[in-house]
């Protein structure tokens, strides 16, 4: 017997107010076996998503099932499950477990990566159990009355997703869901504090920059919902992003070398002052030109070609989905010109500061939107 799993969990806090929700289907996906809504009490997004995938194999067990295909919008649970990434948050690991003593009872398991909009059943489910944790309710399943008995998947349901695809899902005029990207700078290091140029070189964080670095993922735990990390391949990104893997729980940070800083070339490890004084003219120039490069260095169009290239590769490859991308002042620049399409001069228009944060959203049917810039509300 085959059973299709819906799963997905949520919290709104994270850690907050947290539940998740569950669809059981048949082998044809079109007849709805158990629906289960679980409160779960407070805990982040990711440990709900665990506890909608327990409950979802506890319930195929229990139907007889010897095929699960499990179906989530969490591409960190499908992962880890999946074996591909580790996992270290203790809850989670300790869920996981429980999970993976389940699911070698079948005789096969899928685990695979949705859109968002596809899951819209279980996410129904899980923003019940949620708002009946608001009300009052204690931890453990929802009654759905009959709702949890098996029934035809009806029209509605079936279109649950593409009702949200056919009108626009923002005021950009977007129909799908955007790639969004988390662009994080990285903490400080000797060479910042010395206000220093600081491209390929490859400094260390200082004892402020490890704090900065742990205040800003201790921030990002408390978002919650990101699905991959990408770094830089430079010590001071690397260091930042193992930071905020180790408070998210995520093992894997995927370093992409085309994510460093643009090359200074005889600049690097000078002041802005002192390569004035090397070169007036140059330097004059390279501010009010972008096409002019640096002595044995990279131009900012140079630069902004290679972050537009890798920015698009990532796009491409996740699809809607969450990254966390730690990298520099003018990698996270020119994602930032790249969403507001935005003329050059803004390379020396824009400040950005250690660890800061900013949010830019890329759509696949063409839209693009700048949330936030340089937020460093969490370092306070």
């Amino acid at each position: 017997m085959k059973v299709i799993i819906e799963a997905d969990g949520g919290s709104r806090g994270n850690p907050g107010v947290a539940g998740s929700g569950t669809v059981l289907f048949d082998a044809t996906h079109t007849t709805i076996l158990r629906r289960l809504a679980y409160i779960v009490g407070t805990a982040t997004n990711n440990v709900a998503e665990y506890h909608a995938l327990l409950n979802g194999l506890t319930a195929a067990r229990e139907l007889g099932a010897t095929e699960v295909d499990v179906l989530m919008d969490s591409k960190l649970v499908v992962e880890q499950m999946s074996g591909r990434w580790k996992i270290k948050h203790p809850d989670m690991k300790e869920l996981a477990l429980t999970c993976r003593d389940i699911a070698s009872g079948f005789a096969s398991i899928t685990y695979t990566w949705i859109p968002r909009k596809q899951n819209a059943r279980a996410d129904e489910l899980a923003n019940k159990a949620m708002d009946a944790l608001a009300q009052g309710a204690q931890p453990g399943f929802l009654d759905l009355g009959g709702d949890s008995h098996p029934e035809p998947a009806t029209k509605k349901d079936d279109c649950a997703g593409d009702q949200h695809a056919t009108a626009p899902k923002t005021w950009n005029g977007a129909t799908t869901d955007a790639t969004r990207f988390l662009l994080l700078r990285h903490g400080q290091t000797p060479m910042s504090a010395a206000r220093q140029y600081s491209g390929l070189s490859d400094p260390s964080l200082s004892e402020l920059g490890r704090y900065q670095a742990e205040r800003a993922a201790q921030y990002l735990t408390s978002r919650g919902g990101i699905d991959v990390i990408v770094s830089s391949p430079l010590k001071r990104c690397q260091e930042t992003a193992s930071a905020a893997a180790q408070a998210l729980g995520m093992s894997d940070i995927r370093t992409l070398d085309d994510l460093r800083e643009m090359d200074f070339g005889q600049w690097d490890g000078l002041t802005f002052s002192q390569a004035h004084e090397s070169d007036p003219e140059l330097h004059q120039q390279w501010l009010a030109d972008p096409k002019v490069a640096p002595p044995g260095g990279e131009s900012l169009v140079q630069a902004h070609r290679r972050i537009k290239r890798v920015r698009e590769e990532l796009q491409r490859e996740y699809g809607e989905a969450t990254i966390l991308v730690v990298s520099h002042v003018t990698p996270i620049k020119s994602i930032l010109r790249q969403a507001l399409d935005a003329s050059a001069g803004m390379f020396h228009r824009m400040h950005l500061d250690l660890a800061s944060l900013s949010i830019a959203e890329f759509y696949s049917d063409g839209p693009t939107c700048v949330r936030l810039v340089n937020d460093t509300s969490y370092l306070r």
